[in-house]
């Protein structure tokens, strides 16, 4: 027999992960990319010394990367090399009110407990539920395609599911063990990579909280690009053709089938199988005819999407001082900001915003004697995003870490790039101009995500944080898996 045709629409990490898996199952597959690199949000670029991660610059879930690889007889070490950071981060409250989070689980009990008396043994059980949440939602629930409710419906996973807390908000789980505002703002800091606030995320993620302090935060040496690099040459290993430059136009699809891919060149693709690792929605109601659509407009403007972001790449001429390698300024009200994402949609008036200095632990990614220096500030989806609204913004944000931190930056950067909702746009035809995807609320959970198979075309599939598992690299990784199992199953049976 021939080898089926795949073609895998997108190079970030889920279609890459389809990718690879597929052609490690004897599939002829072209991954084609829009962008002249892969990785998707997890491009990098380089700027006279100075190498910028685009996108994700947390490296959790240690355990997902490894999985991957292992898959195909290889190991994490084989492709870039992991340090773990300590502190893990700094969260920094006010003025000379700051945080550094130990990487040492005993060292990270003794500061909760100076905190709130008690909080030490009440961490011992919060976590013991969030690692129960973390191996039975990593292993079991987030590896299931979600097109049927019977997949969750046996006895045992109904079970698990009520003492995942599933039913109720992060919010009221994370207070039933602790009162200080200092620790519940640190707790519910992790499921903000999730799209929404701990009020609308079910309890079921404080198996991000398990992620966060037992398993921790780690760094690929030379950036997060990195990891998309080994996921590459692993592809390429297994024979997966990839081609850059090479946006699609149109998925040509005769009698319930897509036949081929049609790229903006006019150029054909034939494909037996099509992976669309690209925008979901983009692909829905702009790549394909109409009539094959799996959701209306309507559907999709319904959605509660994940943040989008204003992000500053900036050069510094000197080394900075008072900042470690991942910094939460949490020195204004969550309340506001959270308000100005997701319920009255506009500019925040005085925005939360995170702060990445690689160039602290990795020496390679900024010239010696300076400073790679990463703003990001989360961002309604759709605002309108002039140049005038993001200036204002890094002077809002730069006035607050030169004064908690006490030095001048602005004066010594010497390379700055924005990126906000009209390069997200532009570059990934990013819904509204997310950032992260759509927001796990309980109502877009599984079998109530976008489908990760096309309603009406046998063999087009969908994969990456617009359907399951959800958003996040581990998320995505595992994305490309869960579809590759499905195509095998349908197209083999």
């Amino acid at each position: 027999m021939s080898q089926k045709k795949v073609v895998v629409i997108g190079s970030g990490f889920a279609g890459l992960s389809a990718a690879t898996h597929l052609a490690k199952n004897n599939y002829s597959v072209t991954l084609i990319e829009k962008n002249e690199s892969p990785g998707g949000r997890a491009r990098k670029f380089n700027h006279q010394g100075f190498v910028f991660d685009m996108g994700p610059s947390w490296y959790w879930m240690p355990d997902v990367f490894e999985d991957y690889f292992a898959h195909f007889g290889k190991k994490v070490e084989d492709y870039y090399t992991l340090k773990r950071l300590d502190p893990s981060y700094a969260v920094v409250y006010g003025e000379e009110d700051v945080l550094d989070i130990p990487a040492d689980l005993n060292e990270f009990k003794a500061m909760l407990e100076n905190i709130e008396p008690g909080a030490g043994k009440q961490l011992d059980e919060f976590l013991a539920q969030a690692k129960y949440k973390y191996e039975v939602g990593i292993h079991d629930l987030v590896q299931k395609p979600s097109r049927s409710v019977f997949e969750f419906t046996s006895p045992k996973l109904l079970v698990d599911m009520v003492r995942m807390d599933i039913f109720q908000s992060m919010s009221k789980h994370v207070r039933k063990f602790f009162t200080h505002d200092k620790i519940i703002r640190l707790m519910e800091f992790p499921v903000l990579f999730l799209g929404e606030t701990a009020e609308n995320i079910p309890a079921l993620y404080s198996l991000m909280n398990y992620a966060d302090i037992a398993l921790g935060t780690w760094y690929p040496m030379g950036g997060m690009h990195e990891v998309i690099k080994g996921m590459v040459k692993l592809a390429e290993e297994h024979g997966v053709s990839i081609r850059y430059n090479a946006e699609v136009e149109e998925i040509e699809i005769e009698n319930g089938k897509a036949r081929r891919v049609r790229l903006i060149s006019g150029e054909k693709i034939e494909a037996d199988i099509v992976v669309a690792g690209a925008d979901y929605h983009h692909v829905d109601k702009h790549l394909i005819n109409p009539k094959y659509s799996n959701y209306s407009e309507e559907y999709w403007d319904k959605r509660v999407m994940a943040p989008s972001s204003l992000l500053f790449y900036l050069g510094v001429d000197k080394r900075l001082k008072n900042l470690k390698h991942h910094n939460l300024f949490f020195d204004e009200p969550l309340g506001p900001h959270a308000d100005a994402i997701y319920k009255n949609p506009r500019w925040p008036e005085k925005p939360l915003f995170y702060a990445s200095v690689p160039s602290i632990t990795d020496p390679t990614v900024a010239p010696k004697g300076m400073e790679n220096l990463f703003l990001l500030i989360p961002l309604a989806p759709d605002l309108e995003d002039t140049e005038e609204m993001r200036e204002k913004y890094y002077d809002i944000i730069m006035e607050r870490l030169e004064r908690i931190t006490g030095q001048d930056v602005r004066n010594h950067v010497i390379y700055k790039r924005s990126y906000a909702h009209s390069d997200f746009k532009s570059d990934y035809h990013a819904f509204k101009g997310n950032a992260y995807g759509l927001a796990n609320t309980l109502t877009q959970t599984a079998i109530l995500k976008p489908s990760l198979k096309n309603k009406k075309v046998s063999n087009l599939y969908y994969t990456g944080q617009l359907t399951v598992p959800g958003p996040g690299v581990p998320p995505s990784l595992i994305s490309g898996r869960v579809v590759s199992n499905e195509v095998m199953k349908e197209i083999n049976s």
